[in-house]
């Protein structure tokens, strides 16, 4: 088993956390918070520093932590999620994705912990699978069935993470029939940002399979939420738009 799919260490005092923790809060006090908070529904945990800034200590450090190794790196991210800070759960996601060309199979625990015990707002959720978790996924399809899974569980971030993990590989026209089972399970899904983050994959299958999303859609769209209808058809053609909306 690899090291890092085994448990990771809850606190540590590592020089590199101290230090990243007080360049977030260097770059707080030189400008004012970005009030975030606007474009959530649940509460955030916020350092107020704005997105450019912490992409650049992240990518710093990333620089400087590289050495240590996969199992080191990712047990800073774990201590960096369990802050409830999301910038903080944005370096963990750039640092994990920083390690995509090392994943191997016992990594999909690791990130199912993350969404399951981590993720509490839909940017933490977004971040990490749009890009870790779909590298991941791209590197190791055998998993597409574990992601599945995570469409039916009771953790909202699950469910969203089930579709927005495919999204980027969904435009590239890939796992396509796993894109609409996962779509077809989250169908009569009752909360608004699982609907929203299914939509968003529908959309991003439209890209590359036109006719088979707008088939997909017209079959269901008597049941699936309007604001998930509304994200799915936006990349249409106008004709097959009205004929989706009509009632």
């Amino acid at each position: 088993m690899d090291a890092w799919s085994l448990p990771l260490p809850r606190k540590s005092m590592d020089p590199v956390i101290v230090s990243v923790r007080q360049r977030l809060r260097d770059a707080a006090q030189l400008a004012p918070p970005a009030n975030a908070e606007r474009f959530f529904k649940e509460p955030v945990q916020l350092h107020g520093v704005r997105s450019a800034a912490v992409n650049a200590i992240a990518k710093q450090w990333l620089k400087e932590i590289r050495p240590r190794g996969k199992a080191r790196v990712f047990a800073l991210c774990d201590e960096l999620w369990q802050s409830g800070y999301l910038e903080e759960a944005f370096i963990a996601c750039a640092w994990s994705y920083g390690f995509r060309d090392e994943y191997t199979p016992e990594g999909f625990a690791v990130f199912q912990r993350w969404v399951s015990s981590y993720v509490s707002n839909w940017a933490a959720c977004d971040t990490l699978c749009n890009h870790t978790v779909s590298a991941f996924i791209e590197a190791h399809p055998s998993f597409l069935a574990s992601l599945k899974a995570w469409a039916t569980a009771d953790n909202r971030w699950l469910r969203r993470a089930a579709a927005v993990s495919l999204i980027l590989p969904a435009r590239h026209g890939l796992f396509l029939s796993e894109c609409l089972d996962i779509c077809d399970l989250l169908l009569l899904d009752k909360d608004d940002l699982v609907q929203k983050g299914y939509g968003w994959l529908l959309k991003a299958v439209s890209e590359a399979h036109q006719r088979q999303l707008f088939d997909f859609v017209l079959a269901r769209k008597s049941t699936m939420p309007r604001t998930t209808l509304r994200y799915a058809i936006e990349k249409l053609p106008p004709d097959m738009k009205a004929t989706a909306m009509a009632r």
